[in-house]
């Protein structure tokens, strides 16, 4: 029984990028990039394809080999319908595609998926296998082409909705940056001045003799709490900080929470609003026009539209439209939608042009989520300047007001 159990025992070798040379049948010069388990196994595949190999070396590989991100599905998603559109067979496209791409993870992941589809798996199952890169979105995108018959059709139109997307996306994160990196550099300002320089004003006041004006006495107070309890602080600030994203990641109900108030806050509330209605748009035209039944594509519509509160929204949307309530009405009985946007709605439904008047909701709505990032940008520039003056600008006036009041004695 020993010897029977040790055979089934395999070693299983990864797939190492090569770079290679060699001639094919013809004998004109090509060369290319592959993954193989060694170099002998990529010899004996050139071969196979009618390639003549005259030089193979072993590429280098980074630590991580890169982060696939979502911008990398986009990008890839665009250049697999451009293939399939000129008449490439979808094996060979992700071969290009796949041998093609710089970033370590990512080619890995396309050849991975071209493995399953040489294997006899259908393209939608294959990208299944890889949920962390591939949404159910994607997925029933890509299973409606194959059964329709318009595989690079939709391939297009997911790559357009990933870039729509994504250019959506930096534009609110561009916009919620831009304030909190120069507020985090207002504060670690004011914690340098407190810790190094107001203790150089406190050690020449001493010698005043004289009581210092209550500002100037806070802020020296102040600068001696951070000094002996800096450290302290700091881990408090650390564990909060931590303690705030370990539970946003984990507590839905946490995120729910901040993504209600959010889309209160002032200036950025709308902002999210519109971001938030251009996602769940665009979604809503992109599944209606692959086909994909309503009440189908709403379930995939509420993950899309980057809020909890939306998302909520659209699975009530999906169970009434389910019993045979009208999109428009749902839509309504959620009191998220402004009245544009549902009578747009209301005449897709009743003209049979859904997805189009989808699509130009999603369009405005994106407009006006760049018009709005623009505006906040140029509002937020003054007062970022204004908060800047106060923190900074008040240190040194409490720190100069002692001179400015001996030299009114005097």
């Amino acid at each position: 029984m020993a010897p029977a159990a040790t055979a089934t025992v395999r070693t299983i070798k990864r797939d190492i990028p090569f770079a290679w040379e060699g001639r094919d049948k013809r004998g004109a010069r090509i060369k290319g990039k592959s993954l193989a388990p060694d170099e002998a196994a990529l010899r004996a595949e050139l071969r196979r394809q009618g390639v003549a190999p005259s030089r193979i070396r072993k590429q280098k590989q980074g630590r991580r080999g890169g982060k696939v991100n979502t911008g990398d599905i986009a990008i890839f998603s665009r250049q697999l319908a451009t293939m399939l559109a000129a008449g490439i067979p979808l094996v060979q496209a992700f071969e290009i595609v796949g041998n093609g791409n710089d970033k370590p993870a990512m080619q890995k992941l396309i050849l991975d998926v071209k493995a399953d589809v040489e294997g006899g798996t259908s393209l939608h199952e294959a990208l299944g296998k890889h949920p962390l890169y591939f949404d159910d979105l994607f997925v029933n995108l890509v299973e409606a082409g194959e059964q329709a018959g318009a595989l690079e059709s939709l391939l297009d139109k997911i790559a357009t909705y990933k870039e729509k997307t994504e250019a959506l996306k930096k534009k609110v994160k561009k916009a919620l940056f831009y304030p909190a990196a120069v507020l985090v550099v207002a504060v670690i300002v004011t914690v340098i001045l407190l810790l190094f320089v107001i203790p150089e004003f406190e050690s020449l006041y001493k010698g005043f003799g004289a009581d210092l004006p209550a500002f100037t006495q806070f802020v020296i107070n102040l600068s001696r709490f951070l000094q002996h309890n800096g450290v302290f602080v700091a881990i408090v600030l650390g564990g909060i900080i931590f303690a705030f994203f370990y539970f946003k990641k984990r507590s839905r109900a946490m995120r729910e929470f901040l993504d209600r108030a959010s889309l209160k806050f002032p200036i950025i509330g709308p902002i999210l609003n519109k971001s938030a209605i251009a996602r769940y748009a665009r979604t809503l035209s992109t599944m209606f026009a692959a086909g994909v039944p309503l009440v189908e594509a709403l379930e995939s519509v509420a993950g899309a539209t980057g809020n909890i509160v939306y998302e909520n929204a659209v699975l009530k949307m999906r169970d009434e439209v389910s019993t045979g309530q009208r999109l428009q009405r749902a839509m309504e009985n959620t009191g998220l939608f402004p009245n544009m946007v549902n009578q747009m709605i209301a005449v897709g439904e009743e003209s049979g042009s859904l997805d189009e008047m989808s699509g130009k909701v999603a369009t405005f709505y994106e407009a006006e989520v760049d018009n709005a990032v623009d505006a906040m940008s140029s509002l937020l520039e003054p007062l970022i300047m204004v908060v800047l003056g106060v923190l900074v600008g008040g240190l040194v006036i409490a720190m100069y007001l002692p001179i400015f009041k001996l030299g009114s004695v005097v």
